[in-house]
């Protein structure tokens, strides 16, 4: 163990001399505060320390002294459900200690409760060979969530003993003879440290959709299980709001929430929110399989840096044991703005707009983390990994690094316009600009597991999108009354598509999440209502007639009927459909 003395102050970067003996991204207590720090740069027996807690009051002379371990989380039963800030600590621990809403420095609280026993059923018996993943039983962590208890990565041996019954997270509850016949004990809790992924088998390739029930998502932009999302936009664009209709949403047995050095009140929607609402797969409370790290823009400044790496261990962590994970970062800018502040501080060569020059390459670190793999362990388990991060660029500015640095490593991009947030149209995902390069790869699964044209309508869809941009340019000029009888029904066809589809109410009941076979049900009202109202005007009933039938009330409504009449609904808007324009053309035929 390392101790040295303070011999620079810089805001979060100690500089401590006599720190020969220490490694990079050691774990230091620095001061008598015991303040916890990282050690990110030695220069001879000169160590540079990012201190995850406020500095001021530190002074030259003070001790520091090493941990010799890296930075790691504590993985057992007792995460879901728990909020924690950027370095692992509960929240409400901290608050029992220090009696108030203030973070104190120096505070030392475990991350799993130690009091607590959990129920652990073993599946492993004694006498087995077990390896790195192998489980050894099961702990029924919330009514949800069943946290399997597997052999650490990298021990090896036979089983010797195994105990069930209630246990604490540090009680021993298995014993593992290794070829050399020394013997490891392995409690239900593991450590690893954060800045290294977790070893797998073999990453698979993406080829089922993350459903979010969100219908611009899923139909236009779709992302797939284990696949990276960015969603950039400008302030107040709805990136938060997004970030936490897929919390709740998406088709994830875990969710980890990460609120990087966002607004304080924005977590506090998600602690008041996630409680009660209802998760639409298990009935039960959202919480019950949700981890929140909530890191906010009052809370230490380099503490932001470990958030994102606290929170995708955990993600994998429930991944190993064969569950789907999605996790939200909200927001990457804030990370990179805290990696630009120690960059400063490190006095290192700045990059592009200040940014450290290994910008791109820390994004690519974490952002890699994600995927489809087979995990260790015997049984073969398929766990996923999906990571949707949110990205601020000032000003709405997308040409920034940050931007740019995430886009070159993401595969999915949603645009959030602030022209569609002004207008009230949620989410504000511009369909001209954002992209998804995991259609091709996904079109196989939707035509087999939804209807076998919904690659062929999801591209009529973009096209009528794209088409009324152009007519666009053209009313603009010229106005409404220059366009052709057909050239208004398109718009017509792509306004319904506009405010009937793609727009979603996050705070409507019925309409804030949609089923795949709705969104097809959908999909195929409006472009019915497209074709079949073509055909009427090339029989010669009027443009005006068409665009005022009473049927069209039916298809921008349907987007509130229940998933369980959606078939019936769909049945009956077909059938008035096809008796209105039957009405018109038998009208035209009476002049």
């Amino acid at each position: 163990m390392s101790k040295g003395v303070i011999k620079k102050v810089a805001g979060p970067l100690v500089i401590a001399e006599g720190m020969r003996d220490a490694n990079m991204s050691d774990v230091v207590r620095v001061s008598s505060q015991r303040l916890i720090g990282e050690i990110i740069e030695i220069h001879g027996d000169q160590a540079s320390i990012q201190v995850y807690e406020e500095t001021s009051g530190l002074g030259p002379g003070e001790p520091v002294e090493s941990t010799g371990v890296p930075m790691s989380v504590e993985l057992g039963p007792g995460l879901i459900g728990s909020i924690y800030d950027g370095i692992q600590r509960p929240l409400d621990d901290i608050m029992k200690v220090t009696g108030g809403n203030l973070l104190n420095r120096g505070v030392e609280v475990p991350s799993l409760k130690r009091e607590r026993k959990w129920d652990f059923q073993p599946s492993a018996s004694a006498g087995e060979m077990v390896s790195g993943g192998d489980i050894l039983g099961t702990v029924q962590e919330t009514e949800v969530v069943n946290h399997k208890i597997m052999v650490p990565p990298g021990m090896k041996g036979t089983l010797t003993a195994i105990y069930p019954g209630e246990h604490t997270v540090e009680d021993t509850v298995a014993v593992i003879t290794d070829e050399k016949g020394k013997e490891h004990p392995v409690s239900l809790m593991q450590r690893w440290p954060v800045r290294r992924g977790r070893p797998y088998q073999k990453k698979l390739s993406p080829e089922m959709p993350l459903v979010t029930g969100q219908r611009v998502i899923d139909t236009l932009f779709p992302i797939a299980k284990g696949g990276v999302a960015a969603v950039p936009g400008p302030f107040g664009s709805g990136k938060t709001v997004v970030q936490h209709q897929l919390a709740k949403w998406a088709d994830a047995d875990i969710v980890v929430y990460i609120g990087c050095g966002e607004r304080g009140n924005e977590m506090t929607d998600v602690l008041n929110e996630f409680p009660e609402l209802k998760d639409p797969k298990t009935g039960k409370s959202l919480m019950a399989r949700t981890v929140l790290i909530a890191n906010t823009s009052d809370m230490p400044v380099a503490a932001r840096e470990a958030s994102i790496y606290t929170g995708i261990t955990i993600a994998e962590y429930f991944r190993d044991m064969g569950y789907s994970v999605a996790l939200m970062a909200d927001s990457t800018s804030r990370w990179a703005e805290a990696l630009r502040e120690m960059s400063g501080r490190l006095e290192e060569m700045p990059g592009e707009e200040g940014y450290p020059a290994y910008l791109g390459s820390r994004l690519a670190q974490f952002y890699e983390r994600a995927g489809r793999v087979i995990s260790l362990g015997k049984d073969g388990r398929e766990g996923a990994l999906s990571v949707i991060g949110a990205v601020s660029p000032a000003g709405g500015d997308t040409s920034e690094p940050v931007t740019q640095a995430t886009l070159r490593i993401v595969k999915v991009f949603w645009s959030l316009d602030s022209d569609l947030a002004y207008k009230r149209h949620f989410p504000a995902i511009n369909w001209l600009s954002s992209y998804s390069l995991y259609v091709d790869t996904l079109e196989k699964w939707f035509n087999a597991q939804v209807e076998e044209n919904w690659t062929g309508m999801r591209a009529q869809i973009m096209r009528l999108l794209q088409e009324e941009a152009e007519l666009n340019e053209i009313v603009q000029l010229v106005g409404m009354d220059a366009l052709s009888a057909p050239d208004r029904l398109k718009l017509e066809a792509a306004r319904s598509i506009r405010e009937d589809f793609l727009h979603q109410n996050a705070f409507h009941e019925t309409d804030t999440y949609t089923s795949l076979n709705k969104q097809y049900r959908m999909m195929e009202l409006i472009l019915d209502y497209y074709k079949k109202a073509g055909e009427a005007l090339a029989a010669g009933v009027a443009i005006e007639r068409l665009v005022a039938l009473p049927v069209r009330e039916n298809i921008g409504r349907f987007k509130y009927v229940d998933e369980a009449e959606v078939e019936e609904a769909f049945r009956k808007t077909e059938t008035l459909l096809d008796d209105q324009l039957r009405d018109e053309l038998g009208r035209k035929e009476d002049f």
